[in-house]
């Protein structure tokens, strides 16, 4: 493969390590494989991001940005505050677990974490990354509605991340033994919206 500056070469390797991770898990993601998967010299991989280590972080900070910027671009500009949320929401849920989600990678390096000090590292700065995007999220969505949060946003936003998470791990292993649980998960996401918006502004939670 003809010389490529470096600037350039990150982003494909990077690009090269999901989509190899995405089919064959993250213990199949060597330097070997993933520059195998790009076409260029395993040490291509090494000089590009020193360790294995920072390789790993470069993956899950560009999936967490995907979702992010999902949701970011999700965001409607008009709309009742409630609305508003779910139409975030769906577009979180959608970019995880819908056509070429890459939620299924994610829960495997979360898994992974619990025995691998590196990823420990990785996965806890990433979580404390989103929940406070999540946060930043509510607050500004609240005062654009001008309504004060019954709620603290970092509380609201820990509660609805750790319901989502689990809605996602349910739906994946559902989905892997052959079942089709999209309805089931999208009435129990609808009910963890009404939830969510509802601790927001201090009123019942109710179901649209």
């Amino acid at each position: 493969m003809a010389h490529v500056p470096a600037s350039e070469r990150r982003p494909q390797l990077i690009q090269a390590a999901i989509d190899l991770m995405s089919r064959e898990g993250v213990a199949a993601g060597s330097t070997r494989a993933i520059a195998a998967e790009l076409g260029v010299a395993q040490a291509t991989v090494h000089y590009t991001f020193g360790t294995k280590k920072d390789l790993y972080r470069a993956v899950v900070e560009q999936l967490t940005a995907e979702f992010i910027g999902h949701v970011r671009a999700a965001a409607p500009g008009a709309g009742a505050f409630g609305d508003q949320v779910r139409a975030m929401v769906y577009a979180l849920w959608d970019s995880a677990v819908g056509e070429g989600g890459k939620c299924a990678l994610m829960s495997e390096f979360s898994a992974l974490a619990m025995r691998d000090p590196d990823l420990q590292e990785i996965m806890r700065a990433l979580q404390y990354e989103i929940e406070d995007t999540a946060a930043e999220l509510l607050t500004a969505l609240a005062a654009a509605h001008e309504q004060p949060l019954a709620t603290p946003a970092a509380d609201v936003a820990v509660h609805f991340l750790a319901g989502f998470h689990g809605l996602t791990d349910r739906y994946l292993v559902l989905r892997a033994a052959g079942e089709e649980p999209d309805q089931e998960s999208r009435r129990a996401l609808d009910l963890l919206v009404a939830t969510t918006v509802g601790l927001c502004l201090g009123a019942p939670a109710r179901l649209p």
